[in-house]
């Protein structure tokens, strides 16, 4: 046998190869940022889902102090009685 017909030994390599990811994970890493992008581009162009969620304002928002709110105080038809 000569040194030319000897197979390379397959750990020569294989230790390079182990350490770097696998090219699709970049792709995939590279899609996701693009879909959060996109998404975050579409939300911030359509604005707050009510006028009451933005964070930024505080117009008529009402605190559970203020008396506000739905509270207990009406009771419902026809529950007298159950506690």
């Amino acid at each position: 046998m000569t040194a030319e017909s000897r197979p390379k030994s397959p750990e020569a390599g294989a230790s390079a190869r182990t350490l770097a990811p696998p090219p699709v994970l970049y792709g995939f890493l590279l899609l996701l940022a693009l879909m959060f992008a996109v998404s975050y581009a579409v939300g911030s162009v359509a604005g707050p889902v009510s006028p009451g969620m933005s964070g930024s304002s505080d117009g008529g928002t009402v605190s559970p102090g203020d008396g506000g709110g739905g509270g207990s105080a009406g009771g419902q038809d026809g529950m007298d009685g159950m506690g």
